[in-house]
């Protein structure tokens, strides 16, 4: 039988070509529009969030690899996207769907995804590198998730992923206190499925891939929708958490969370409510 395979031309802060035997690896990096990390804009966020349903649905496609251009692996959301979420609620409604659509969407893709982590690895970027279903991490990576210092909840990927792959302890530490978390260390603590060093990031990542779209695409496919069940059954964490996050994009402490990263200074919050 002959698939049609999909047309990814529209798509502009990914860029995807296609590896491996047949062209069945589709290669998806996001792109430094701004020379140095890739960020997630308006754009940027609704493209990562659609990619995984055409990954999904492009049968000559067995298995994807994600990465970033630049310095790292993503810089983590616009603050252009953040101001306009906070000022605007049509947008932070529309951005509440695409982050929750991100998550379930790679949840569900029924291709193998492999992530491939360098430098900073933070925002949403972050949510489909942890939620890949190997996700390597070079040694000196450095993974951050940023909500709280932004001055929002922990939503996206956190409340899902991070306590079921390192534990409960761990993630409130790095999530509440938005520490940083190297390759090697999230390695040792199981945050990420393997370190390995830096030259060797990528060769690793499609050696995996080449692996995964050698293997029996039925019985790998089954195999994720069987251990993705216990995401679904974190859904509802993550569904709270998600709406938390948002609900403090409408607050006081993320217009002070953006105004001191502008500024690049600590930054002062005010009383609880």
């Amino acid at each position: 039988m002959t698939f049609q395979p999909i047309d990814y031309s529209a798509y502009q802060t990914l860029h995807i070509t296609r590896r491996g035997v047949n062209g069945a690896v589709l290669d998806i990096q996001m792109k430094a529009l701004n020379g140095k990390l890739p960020t997630a804009g308006h754009d940027g966020h609704r493209e990562l969030a659609q990619i995984w349903r055409d990954v999904g649905s492009d049968d000559s496609v067995r298995c994807a690899v994600l990465r970033g251009e630049g310095l790292g692996f993503s810089g983590g959301g616009d603050l252009a996207l953040v101001q306009d979420m906070a000022d605007d609620f049509a947008v932070r409604t529309r951005v509440w769907k695409e982050a929750r659509d991100l998550v379930y969407n790679v949840i569900n893709c029924d291709k193998p995804i492999v992530s491939a982590l360098h430098g900073p690895a933070v925002g949403a970027g972050l949510v489909a590198g942890l939620l890949a279903d190997i996700s390597i991490a070079a040694k000196s990576a450095k993974i951050v998730d940023g909500h709280t210092r932004l001055g929002v909840a922990a939503g996206d990927h956190a409340a899902i992923i991070w306590p079921l792959l390192c534990g409960m302890a761990k993630a409130k530490y790095y999530l509440m206190l938005c520490e940083p978390v190297s390759g090697e260390e999230a390695e040792r603590i199981g945050l990420v499925s393997l370190a390995v060093n830096d030259d060797e990031l990528l060769p690793k990542a499609y050696e995996v891939a080449d692996r995964l779209a050698a293997g029996s695409p039925t019985a790998i496919s089954w195999t994720k929708y069987a251990l993705n069940n216990w995401l679904r059954q974190a859904g509802p964490a993550f569904d709270a958490s998600l709406a938390l996050e948002f609900m403090g994009f409408a607050g006081p402490d993320v217009r002070e969370g953006v105004a001191s990263l502008r500024e690049r200074r600590p930054p002062s919050y005010g009383p609880v409510a």
